[in-house]
């Protein structure tokens, strides 16, 4: 027992707030001191803007925020998430569950000037009063993730992909289109 106790008193102190409410708004510079993570899931009808981009609100995302600093002293929060999304396929127009995976490195900058100032692994979050929201993080990462045409594993068949006139090879026909019009004119006369 008291080898079990020296363990737990041996670790790293880290806060850790796991499947509880995430907090509306959190001071990010006393969660980075406090190393905070949070961890737990959201429904996915809680993401109003992620919302008009899915199929249905239905599902869930689970996340894992943990704030922090690297080696140089680079104050930042790393999102994890992973939901499946449901997407309406734009080849097939079937809904289908579109897997993602976040992770996701954000440097805390408190000027649109201390971006240049990031490593580049960094991706810049902009926090001019401290204050930063959790889930509109998350759904901000979601949201970026999202593919610009969402579509499904099985629609990449060949036979349904659009070739171009030049991509149609056609030794039937002729290549000019007003030829048939010169065989026509040709085939009164």
């Amino acid at each position: 027992m008291l080898f079990l106790l020296t363990l737990c008193t041996a670790a790293p102190t880290i806060a850790r707030a796991m499947n509880a409410v995430l907090p509306e708004s959190v001071d990010a510079w006393r969660m980075v001191q406090a190393r905070r993570v949070f961890q737990g899931a959201l429904p996915l009808a809680d993401f109003k803007r992620l919302r008009d981009s899915l199929a249905a609100s239905s599902g869930e995302v689970t996340y894992e925020i943990e704030f922090g600093k690297d080696e140089i002293g680079v104050a930042h929060l790393r999102v994890r998430a992973d939901a499946t999304l449901p997407l309406t396929c734009q080849r097939t127009l079937e809904v289908f569950g579109l897997p993602v995976h976040v992770n996701a490195k954000l440097g805390l900058i408190t000027h649109e000037a201390d971006e240049a100032a990031l490593p580049s692994n960094y991706e810049p979050l902009l926090t001019g009063d401290g204050q930063v929201n959790l889930a509109e993080v998350i759904e901000d990462e979601l949201i970026l993730a999202l593919p610009v045409v969402p579509l499904s594993p099985g629609a990449n068949d060949e036979s349904l992909v659009w070739r171009g006139t030049d991509e149609i090879q056609d030794d039937d026909g002729p290549e000019n289109p007003f030829a048939a019009l010169k065989k026509m004119k040709a085939a009164k006369r």
